[in-house]
């Protein structure tokens, strides 16, 4: 696949990078590298391989899963503006 001038620019509006018309041979050839790169992981030979998530092998803490209610319902609270009966208090937007 290769990316063209329009294609990047295309791709700058839609990522909301502002991008000067000169500098879109540029950008389209660094896309073109990119995929390049993509292209080559794909002709890894990866049967056999096991998922990984980090390049040392480690297990991940874990811990009960415990519904609970965080016990900080006052810290929490001290930061309202306007806190009533335990809970935030906002002002009745529909009548």
């Amino acid at each position: 696949m290769s990316i063209d001038e329009s294609t990047a620019a295309r791709v700058a509006k839609l990522a909301r990078i502002k991008v000067e018309p000169e500098a879109l041979p540029e950008l389209a050839q660094e896309f073109n590298t990119i995929l390049g790169f993509i292209e080559q992981l794909g002709e890894v030979d990866i049967e056999g391989v096991e998922p990984m998530t980090s390049v040392t092998p480690q297990r991940l803490k874990r811990r009960e899963d415990v519904v609970a209610d965080g016990e900080q319902q006052e810290a929490i609270l001290k930061n309202a503006p306007d806190a009533r009966e335990g809970f935030f208090a906002v002002p009745k937007v529909v009548e």
